[in-house]
């Protein structure tokens, strides 16, 4: 009888990566209590807009409603990131999750109370807001300090698959909830999510963090901040490279929508299906890149061509269950590109900058995909659902070869530096 194939050395370095950051303790009571949390957020999000739709019969109030809290973000998330990086990244969210909790459990007394108003809704939103702006930032640089840096790259796919599991899983449970027992239901869920997060972080063993340095206070930090990452071509590359595709690649909910209904001619059940399936690639996406101990500038370039040749195609996508097969695949290639983003930002970054770093990264990705949505839901009314995705998908294509050609003049004059250098210190080698 023929015995077991052994696993090849590769795949057991790959399946260890995500292993070895699940062997932080305080990991995985982070990872346990942000599994929970984002399930919350889902259901929080869609109570919410179904509540605010019941009571003002407007979706100009839901758009107002999802507006308020994420303009915050854009305000005040480089501020957040130098919160990270001048406290205790651990204490930050220990208050930020706690308030948070507090607002959510006050939405949903609300809600149960019977006494809620749209203008409630508005103001935690706006609030709830102002708090992300401060969390996420901290949120993400606080990988590192658990795992160290050689296993961010795993922890961060692990977190990624975490938050695409609750976007499916955190809807459905929401709707299932309002329509049995009511949304305010949705929401007391949320609120004690938080606290499973909090209670996660009083549970760490502090001592298991790495100890690294803080920013020491001075002024104009924020500057410094934006002066380091547009001075480092390690930094830069990839958050340019990072605007481009979330700026006309990431708009899916304009894609999809114009999609099923112009040009496939379908109605909400398939919508319900392109974005579940989209999801699902994104979901598988970041289980591979937990399987990775690196992430090397070739594979974010590889990453992002291969979504935007993935957008193009279903561009040209002649059936239904064709583009449903290219969309699964898009989102895989994307989750891939936007979690090495992440990871090769956080390596290559200062742990006293890291905050600063990863906030820039959440604002150019999140305010280029606010520029490009309207522009793009422009460019489909104008000319054609098809036209748009291709378009979108060839800039991504171009936004690759770009940085290809950028990277390679970078490294090119590195090494005409050094060469230099060298003869310089070469004659007065033999004193």
């Amino acid at each position: 009888m023929k015995g077991l194939r052994r696993p090849r050395k590769h795949e057991r370095a790959s399946q260890s990566n995500a292993l070895k950051a699940l062997g932080h303790r305080n990991y995985r009571l982070f990872l346990l209590g942000e599994t929970v949390s984002d399930t919350g957020t889902w259901m929080q999000r869609v109570a919410q807009d179904w509540i605010v739709l019941k009571l003002t019969g407007s979706t100009f109030a839901v758009g107002v409603t999802m507006a308020l809290q994420s303009v915050p973000m854009l305000l005040f998330g480089l501020l957040g990131g130098l919160v990270a990086d001048r406290f205790p990244r651990r204490a930050v969210l220990l208050v930020t999750q706690s308030l948070m909790g507090v607002l959510s459990g006050a939405l949903a007394l609300l809600a149960w109370t019977g006494d809620i108003r749209v203008w409630h809704v508005y103001l935690i939103a706006a609030l709830l807001g102002v708090l992300i702006a401060t969390d996420l930032p901290a949120r993400q640089a606080f990988v590192a300090d658990m795992v160290g840096r050689e296993s961010v790259s795993a922890a961060l796919g692990l977190n990624s698959a975490a938050g695409q599991l609750a976007k499916v899983t955190g809807p459905a449970a929401a709707g299932l909830l309002i329509a049995g027992v009511g949304g305010s239901w949705a929401m007391a869920f949320n609120a004690a999510s938080y606290f499973c997060v909090v209670l996660g972080l009083l549970l760490m063993r502090e001592q298991e963090l790495c100890a690294e340095p803080r920013a020491v206070r001075e002024r104009k930090q924020v500057r410094a901040g934006l002066r380091y990452a547009f001075g480092q071509p390690d930094l830069l590359v990839p958050i340019s490279l990072a605007a481009a595709v979330g700026t006309f690649g990431y708009n899916f909910p304009v894609f999809l929508s114009s999609f099923t209904k112009t040009v496939f001619a379908r109605g909400p059940g398939a919508y319900g299906l392109l974005t579940t399936l989209l999801a699902l690639g994104a979901l598988c996406g970041a289980l591979a890149a937990a399987r990775r101990s690196e992430v090397r500038p070739s594979m974010l370039t590889g990453a992002a061509l291969c979504f935007g040749a993935l957008e193009v195609a279903g561009a040209l996508s002649p059936s239904f269950v064709l583009f449903c097969a290219l969309l699964t695949c898009a989102g895989l290639w994307g989750m891939l590109f936007t979690s090495g983003v992440s990871a090769t930002l956080q390596l290559a970054s200062d742990a006293e900058m890291r905050g600063r770093v990863m906030s820039l990264y959440i604002l150019v990705l999140n305010g280029s995909t606010a520029i490009g949505g309207p522009l793009i839901g422009w460019w489909a009314a104008a000319w054609n659902p098809r036209a748009a995705l291709a378009v979108c998908g060839a800039t991504s294509i171009l936004a690759a070869s770009g940085a290809v050609v950028w990277r390679r003049r970078i490294t090119a004059r590195q090494s005409c530096e050094a060469a230099r250098g060298e003869a310089v210190i070469a004659p007065g080698a033999d004193i």
